[in-house]
């Protein structure tokens, strides 16, 4: 397995895929020193007295109560059992690994007043693939993602549950099984592992990571649709591009050339084509698709800056022993990213829906009725579109920015959230249901180039054309349609179809 060595504020995109994607994570051996000098700062700060947030006050509207120093460990434990508040199903697993992997990555900045050992904790727990169990729902994005990361607290003193191997198991059974004690926090750390948007920033990064293979895909099943189709490829001149400007557009553009390169279909049709212009789902497909490629990247700067950020509070600076409260908790940036990528995956879903339309329209397509060979014995594909239709539908209800909307917690001490938590969840759910249009397209596009037999696509489409013939037989009379869907879905997914066309354009080119 993958190990990747986090160097704390430098972690390029590349190495949060590969943990999402499955690989462990340490910290950089230079980190260490930066960690325990702040934790010292933390004694040397309390030596003086005075009062400082989190540190020996109560906490949000109780942070003018005073926590004398007898009980500042039970004031950090407290803290972490009285927000572990969370509710829903549990997260999936690689989005926890990678919260804890962006938590671990921020503490090491030297900015939170941790100890070694409790960064130590972590760092094992995610290398051992300890993954505490963290309900679904609970966080508003401010003041950081408190639930979730109490959850995952928890565990870290010997509470909650933790998944091992894909088993639920109370937490103090499976540290003691991994050889780890559990904690006893010291002052500042149970607020430390609390605070923060690295819930809603790693459920963030995994809708991103997510997009990108479905941004791909589509540019796959759309050149293949446009073969299905005999659509041209005139649009997607360089010439046309360059005009406009728009990076995502031209790229696109070029690579909706390059998949359709020295394709026979398209050489059939060449001249003397009664038809002057495509539908714009086929003619439009740079620019959709360039545009949601160019958000895409927008949200992946932002993410990729949040994710090297601390957003912890209050902030030590061991220099000036000195903790400053302010609001980097404020999950705003990932809340903005997050409704970006939401538009983008939406559109990315409607725009092949139409494809699919069209290619089960004789009048569009000059194609069989549905794609079947005997239309009206035969349904074909009227309701897999159908289908398509509705999940396009349903993502286009998911897509209202949910960065718009906020509500007061804590006694009105909290009186502006980002809702970035839900605002990120909510993008696994919108990328499956994209996904699952596309894999109704690869069948539609694939059976629609089935009729043009002798002639062939381009070398790319046709890898992709036998990949899924591997996988779906050619309809010729109605079947079962769920399992050939599902095993097309699957193909999206796996990312195996972008493997089989060959490079793509992707959010961190």
């Amino acid at each position: 397995m993958t190990d990747v060595v986090l160097n704390p504020g430098d972690v390029p995109l590349a190495d949060w895929k590969a943990i999402y994607r499955g690989a462990t994570a340490t910290l950089a051996e230079t980190a260490w020193p930066v960690i325990a000098e702040s934790a010292a700062a933390v004694e040397r700060i309390l030596a003086k007295g005075e009062p400082v947030y989190g540190i020996n006050t109560g906490f949000g509207k109780l942070a003018s109560v005073r926590i004398g120093d007898e009980d500042l460990e039970t004031l950090q434990r407290n803290i972490v059992l009285s927000h572990a508040a969370g509710v829903g199903e549990p997260s999936p697993v690689p989005v926890i690994r990678l919260m804890m992997a962006l938590k671990l990555a921020s503490l090491a900045q030297g900015a939170s007043g941790v100890r070694v050992e409790t960064v130590r904790m972590l760092e094992v727990m995610l290398r051992q693939g300890l993954t505490p169990v963290v309900p679904a729902q609970g966080s508003v994005g401010a003041s950081g993602d408190l639930a979730p990361l109490a959850h995952m607290a928890a565990t870290m003193i010997g509470v909650g549950e933790i998944f091992v191997d894909g088993e639920r198991k109370p937490a103090a059974k499976a540290l003691k099984k991994a050889g780890l004690e559990p904690l006893t926090l010291g002052p500042k750390e149970g607020l430390a592992l609390l605070n923060g948007t690295q819930f809603s920033t790693a459920n963030a990064l995994a809708g991103l990571f997510d997009a990108e293979r479905l941004f791909q895909s589509a540019l796959v099943t759309g050149a293949l649709s446009t073969e299905a189709a005999k659509g041209s490829d005139t649009p997607f001149d360089p010439r046309i591009h360059a005009l406009r400007r728009h990076a995502g557009q031209i790229e696109t553009a070029a690579a909706l050339r390059s998949l359709m390169a020295a394709s026979a279909i398209r050489a059939s049709h060449l001249k003397e084509d009664e038809r002057v212009q495509d539908p714009y789902c086929l003619r439009c497909q740079p620019q959709v698709m360039g545009a949601a490629l160019d958000v895409l990247r927008q949200a992946a700067t932002t993410l990729a800056t949040e994710a090297n950020g601390v957003s912890d509070n209050p902030l030590i600076f061991p220099e000036a022993d000195e903790a400053l409260s302010g609001g980097n908790f404020h999950a705003e940036p990932v809340a903005f990213a997050a409704d970006m990528i939401a538009l983008a995956v939406c559109e990315i879903g409607s725009i092949a829906e139409r494809r699919i339309a069209m290619l089960v329209d004789p009048a569009l397509s000059g194609l069989p009725a549905f794609l079947t060979p005997k239309p009206g014995l035969n349904s074909g594909f009227m309701i897999p579109q159908v289908t398509a239709a509705a999940l396009v539908s349903e993502n286009k209800q998911k897509a209202y920015p949910a960065s718009v909307d906020s509500i007061p917690t804590s006694a009105n001490q909290e009186d502006h959230v980002s809702m970035a938590a839900h605002g990120a969840r909510r993008l696994s759910g919108m990328v499956e249901n994209a996904m699952a249009v596309l894999g109704i397209e690869l069948l539609a596009a694939a059976q629609g180039c089935d009729f043009h037999v002798p002639l062939r696509s381009s070398e790319a489409l046709e890898a992709v054309r036998a990949l899924t013939r591997a996988q779906v037989p050619h309809l010729d009379d109605d079947r079962h349609f769920h399992p050939d869907m599902e095993a097309a879905n699957e193909l999206i997914r796996s990312g195996a179809v972008i493997e089989a066309a060959g490079d793509l354009p992707g959010v961190s080119a």
